[in-house]
């Protein structure tokens, strides 16, 4: 397929396609695992295809990183070892010690605990907003100093949406970046470059990747000196995923539009199902007419979504025991897999966040809705919670 004709195919087949034309030899479809960690020079400095070592550049990653971009809309795409090592390459290239940033008001735990125990150590602050606050975003600039307005929507756990546009305008009235963490709405559902963002990054260990086996990180810019300051450092900092990791990011992309939307499917039936459940006492989902940030999300993404939060009636010890009885619900940490994750923010993925400001309630339960038999989800959760 042209590159031209990729640029103007659905997001399936891009999906599909991007990144790899099958191998001139061999016919390949899908893109080998070149494992390798250095490549034959064709004399001194000749490199062939632009390959020398594989922390520059391998063609497996290669290919995974041209995939990233196509999906986000973006120019040039970048694989990490894993999520937080995207962020803080981004914020390793585009700070320095004395700038400030802006971040959200219930940012994942490791985002926090990034910006909060170690690039704060560096001399890089941070002032927490409600993305969903445009003033409250706009107050916490510091004029002259914020570099990078970053934000999650929806944010990760009480899913909280951000307008990306109007964001764009405030951090960019402020000569900020805005950079959106995407993970929760994958590119399928949502694509912050279109909506002005400058930057987005992705824990590709969640929706991307899909299956729960790969560890990755991911960014996708459209402007080229952004991407050239991300290139220096990427290559320079050195936290880039073996050709392996590549491949199974790789094959998890192609199946992510179907993915999602059997997501969404399961998502809105387990929805339904606790916002009439007599042990909950707040269901919390974009996709819900009275959520705050249901109008934006519904013009910003495709759907809603594979996460659901809620807050049990009886209080943490109860949230607690429900977690433990579930039994399709697997419990445990990350999300966005084929196979439905149950948690408990509190004791678990936001630990780093308690006694802080952005401290999540106690009875908060998490759910990621994977894409089991509905019906089976819904007895699953019904016991748990009885």
């Amino acid at each position: 397929m042209s590159q031209e004709h990729r640029q103007k195919s659905g997001f399936e087949t891009r999906a599909i396609h991007a990144g790899y034309e099958p191998d001139p030899t061999t016919g390949a479809v899908i893109p080998p695992i070149y494992a390798t960690s250095t490549y034959k020079q064709d004399g001194v400095g000749g490199l062939r295809g632009g390959y020398e070592y594989s922390r520059s550049a391998n063609p497996t990653r290669t290919a995974l990183e041209g995939a990233l971009a196509a999906l986000e809309e973006g120019e040039r795409g970048f694989a990490f070892a894993s999520g937080l090592a995207a962020e803080d390459t981004i914020l390793r290239a585009l700070t320095k010690p004395g700038d400030h940033c802006v971040i959200p008001d219930d940012a994942y735990g490791g985002t926090f605990r990034l910006f909060d125990k170690v690039e704060k150590l560096w001399g890089l602050e941070h002032t927490p907003a409600a993305v969903s606050d445009l003033d409250a975003v706009r107050a916490a600039v510091r004029p002259g100093t914020t570099r990078i307005v970053w934000v999650e929507t929806p944010t990760n756990p009480l899913l909280t949406i951000g307008d990306i546009e109007a964001l764009a305008s405030v951090a960019h009235d402020a000569g900020a970046l805005l950079v959106v963490d995407n993970t929760f709405a994958s590119p399928y559902l949502q694509q912050p470059l279109v909506l002005g963002a400058d930057i987005v990054v992705h824990s590709t260990t969640k929706y991307v990747g899909g299956h729960s086996d790969v560890v990755g990180g991911a960014v996708v810019v459209r402007d080229l000196d952004l991407a050239e300051a991300i290139t220096f450092h990427q290559n320079s900092m050195g936290a880039v995923p073996g050709p392996f990791d590549c491949f199974l990011t790789h094959r998890g992309i192609k199946t992510l539009g179907v993915r999602m939307d059997r997501h969404c499917d399961n998502a809105e039936q387990v929805v339904e199902f606790l916002s009439s459940h007599p042990k909950v006492s707040q269901v919390i989902y974009p996709g819900l007419p009275e959520h705050p940030g249901h109008a934006v999300a519904a013009r910003q993404m495709k759907r809603f979504g594979g996460m659901v939060s809620f807050r049990h009636a009886d209080g943490e010890q109860a949230a607690v025991d429900a977690c433990a009885r579930a039994e399709v619900f697997t419990l445990g940490e990350s999300l966005g897999g084929v196979e439905s994750l149950i948690e408990h923010p509190a004791r678990m993925t936001h630990m780093s966040v308690a006694g802080t400001d952005l401290e999540v309630p106690a009875d908060l339960i998490r759910l990621s809705v994977g894409i089991e038999t509905a019906d089976d989800l819904l007895v699953d959760l019904d016991r748990a919670l009885s």
